[in-house]
C-alpha cells in the first residue's frame, strides 16, 4: 500500500513539474523583458533538475542524481553569467 502511494505521489510530482516546465518555456519565449526571460530559464533548469531527481527516486538509479548535479552546477554558472551580462553588458572583463 505504501509503495503504491509513493509511486502515485512521484508520478503526480512528475506531471506537475512537466506543467511547470511548460509555463517556464512560455515565460522564456514571451517574456516582455530580458530579466523575465532569465527568470524563466532559471525556473526551467530548476524544474528539470527536480524532474531528474524524481526519476532517480522512482527508478533507483544513481545516474539521474549525477545528471541533476551537473544541471545544478551549469545552471548556476549560466545564471551568474547572464546576470552579469544584463548588469554590465559584458561577461568577461
Amino acid at each position: 500500500m505504501m509503495g503504491l502511494m509513493l509511486a502515485l505521489a512521484i508520478t503526480a510530482a512528475q506531471v506537475m513539474l512537466g506543467l511547470a516546465m511548460v509555463c517556464a518555456i512560455w515565460r522564456m519565449t514571451l517574456g516582455p523583458r530580458a530579466q523575465d526571460r532569465v527568470l524563466g530559464l532559471d525556473t526551467l533548469y530548476t524544474n528539470s533538475l527536480l524532474l531528474l531527481l524524481t526519476f532517480g527516486i522512482q527508478t533507483g538509479r544513481t545516474l539521474y542524481f549525477e545528471g541533476a548535479l551537473v544541471i545544478a552546477l551549469l545552471g548556476f554558472a549560466g545564471n551568474v553569467a547572464l546576470a552579469k551580462f544584463l548588469m554590465r553588458g559584458e561577461v568577461i572583463e
